[in-house]
């Protein structure tokens, strides 16, 4: 399929836009690099039965994780607004190969802290939304929001596919073996896909974006120093903050903690891992559907819907006792566990241009895995203090409330500024 999109010739008459083949293979590498999140929550039990390393020990490495994921984002995104998109990326997947696969020899928490803490942390970068957004927002003029939304879904179908396959193998193979398979999905069919096929704008295949009509596509070069003037911006602030709790209420404490919550309150391994299969497939449909909702009505007023509805969905978890219940909070908070990112990335585009997108929209994340780091770290510190998640869950949803309020104040362009 790969073969018969990219051998077709470079012309506005082409069947099918190159944009799509860009939009395939980097849903691809999201896709498997997705599955390295939800790893840390299927082996923490394993970890503390084999090293008898705390709870809060194993925590604080996928804080570290996340605060690293973050801290690299703006930079990586940076790089790729001055050099492309696809130079870091490949960079970025051989650190997540050799991170990924060197974690399979550790014997002590310091080997965590530096292999999924350190050098899988920063290496996650280039291969996030980041990537996503710098590539759709060049690629893209008509279905943007659509674009970012289907990538968006490529975080949470990995999460579908992978999930239960890693919690099998942690249980019958044990943790090393969940690990390498997703070290060698990375370094045998992404790592080459994205070097043959992915490529970084339009105008290296002699094209126009998607959609344009009209003329010669208006191109800009990176500004020198964009965030100067972004970081005097309150629409900037808003953003962040909002973002920030936003990873506070999702990856943090989801991925880290949910599968030990539920273990904990009586729920099998199998049956979480398949909980949160089902989060991943409500938010394929989720998330997509919310990039058509920001095309179509905007993004301000979608946003502060999906935080008011996080937040009585969080609220609501702890007093869940039944498979049933477990299955349907896992739809209802999986069709919207990703869909903030087409409206955040959109509007980071509008309100600063597309040509700063990778580093503006860098910074935004690295506010939300600020808010994941903080919700890592600080629902394991709660756990080791009165033995349960139940108040983490609770105060998480309360911030998701305080982000509705925030969405209210960000002003939203009525002409999108290219």
């Amino acid at each position: 399929m790969f073969k018969s999109l990219v051998t077709m010739p470079n012309s506005h008459t082409d069947t099918v836009h190159y944009a799509w083949v860009v939009l395939a293979v980097t849903f691809l590498c999201l896709f498997v690099a997705s599955a390295l999140r939800s790893v840390p929550g299927i082996i923490m039990m394993s970890l503390e039965q084999e090293f008898a390393w705390h709870r809060e020990t194993i925590s604080g490495a996928i804080s570290l994780n996340l605060f690293l994921f973050g801290l690299a984002g703006p930079f990586l995104g940076r790089l790729m607004d001055l050099y492309g998109a696809k130079s870091v990326c490949v960079i970025t997947l051989i650190f997540l190969v050799l991170g990924a696969g060197g974690s399979v020899f550790m014997q002590e928490s310091w080997q965590m802290y530096l292999l999924w803490g350190l050098l899988l942390g920063a290496g996650s970068g280039g291969t996030s939304m980041i990537m996503g957004s710098a590539l759709i927002n060049r690629w893209f003029h008509q279905h943007r929001g659509l674009g970012l939304g289907i990538l968006g879904a490529a975080f949470s179908s990995g999460q579908l596919v992978f999930t239960p396959i890693i919690m099998y193998l942690n249980i019958h193979d044990g943790w090393r073996t969940a690990i390498l398979f997703i070290a060698l999905a990375l370094g045998l069919v992404v790592l080459p896909l994205v070097m043959k096929f992915l490529r970084d704008d339009p105008k290296s295949k002699g094209l126009m974006p998607y959609g344009h009509t009209g003329g010669h596509a208006a191109i800009f070069k990176p500004d020198r120093n964009p965030m100067r003037l972004v970081i005097r911006s309150p629409q900037f602030w808003l953003l962040a903050l909002s973002f920030g709790i936003c990873g506070l209420t999702t990856s943090g404490l989801f991925q880290t903690h949910l599968i030990p919550h539920g273990i904990e309150h009586g729920f099998t391994e199998m049956t979480m891992a398949v909980s949160l299969g089902v989060m991943g497939a409500a938010d394929v449909i989720g998330t997509i559907l919310s990039g058509w909702l920001c095309d179509r009505f905007g993004k301000r007023w979608p946003l502060a819907i999906y935080y008011v509805i996080r937040g009585i969905t969080l609220i609501m978890l702890p007093g869940i006792d039944t498979t049933g219940q477990l299955m349907i909070f896992s739809i209802i908070y999986g069709m919207n566990w990703l869909s903030t990112i087409p409206a955040t990335s959109a509007l980071t585009a509008d309100l600063f241009g597309k040509q700063n997108v990778g580093v503006v929209f860098g910074w935004i994340c690295f506010a939300h895995q600020i808010g994941a780091a903080i919700a890592a770290y600080g629902a394991g510190y709660i756990h080791s203090l009165i033995g349960n998640y139940s108040p983490a869950f609770m105060a998480s949803g309360l911030f998701a409330f305080i982000a509705t309020g925030i969405v209210f104040f960000i002003r939203e362009p009525k002409a999108v500024r290219f």
